[in-house]
């Protein structure tokens, strides 16, 4: 059992520098493209899925809180939302990095989640069109984005060393979890489980990715790298890892049934996507 923790700290603490070295990046693109890329989605029109779903990629800081907020004015359209949803990409990213896994991957990780928002917010956004279901206001509903996310208020160097410093102690609570799994469990026994329940996976997955903070893309990410859950499972759990977003949507829009909808809707297209990847024997 010493063992086990130990492994666990050790394979924590090797991550550090890389962890640190990532967010120190995608905090200057935060800091130098936040502004720019609220405009632009602001601005995107019917375009609105396809400019949240590419926007959403990118590592920024509570930027789905901010899309909500656009959403909870009627700035944007729900499709808009529910693409930037699906693409944004949390934590997932710098562990990935830290982890030495391949940029081919990555992208490739990034692409699909990308791909899958933009489809779904364009057919969302279709279907209320068609329905004439989708309220419009005259004005943006005023809220502190921040309160979820203090970024902003620090420099750059500040942000990066607290981000690693939380991610840290998820990554070390998470994989003493996971390494304990294994060693009561045993790591054969854990991928029958799996293996009987091919679709349990996905469903599993993106309930997770419910979570609403950085705890989610943490376990999901985590579980992938020590082979616990295949591709399809992952990209499920992923693409429902709002971020703060969800926490934002229930404080800034009154409309609790629209809310609720917008849950299941993010995870039944997590559910459905993992399922189609089985499927199809998708693999990164």
């Amino acid at each position: 059992m010493l063992e086990v923790v130990i492994d666990a700290v050790v394979d924590s603490v090797k991550l550090l520098p890389f962890l640190f070295i990532a967010y120190l990046i995608m905090e200057y693109i935060e800091h130098k493209t936040k502004k720019h890329a609220k405009e632009t989605i602001k601005k995107s029109g019917n375009l609105g899925p396809l400019i949240g779903g590419i926007v959403g990629v990118f590592p920024q800081c509570g930027f789905s809180a901010s899309a909500t907020n656009l959403y909870a004015g009627r700035v944007i359209s729900l499709g808009t939302l529910i693409a930037v949803y699906l693409s944004t990409s949390d934590e997932m990213l710098p562990i990935l990095i830290s982890e030495s896994v391949s940029i081919g991957i990555i992208a490739k990780i990034l692409a699909i989640k990308m791909i899958i928002g933009i489809c779904a917010g364009f057919i969302i956004d279709f279907i209320i069109r068609l329905t004439n279901k989708e309220k419009k206001t005259e004005h943006i509903k005023e809220f502190c984005e921040h309160e979820s996310c203090n970024c902003n208020n620090d420099g750059i160097l500040k942000s990066s060393l607290k981000h690693t410093l939380n991610i840290f102690v998820y990554i070390f609570v998470i994989t003493l979890l996971i390494n304990c799994l294994m060693f009561f469990i045993g790591e054969d026994r854990v991928g029958e489980l799996i293996g009987n329940y091919k679709f349990l996976g996905p469903v599993i997955a993106s309930l997770v990715g419910l979570i609403p903070n950085c705890a989610a893309s943490v376990i999901i990410t985590n579980l992938y790298l020590g082979g616990i859950i295949n591709a399809a499972s992952l990209i499920a759990g992923l693409l429902t890892g709002a971020g703060v977003g969800l926490i934002v949507l229930f404080k800034v829009n009154d409309n609790l049934k629209e809310n609720f909808t917008i849950l299941a809707l993010i995870y039944g297209i997590g559910v459905i996507s993992g399922i189609v990847l089985e499927l199809i024997g998708f693999s990164i």
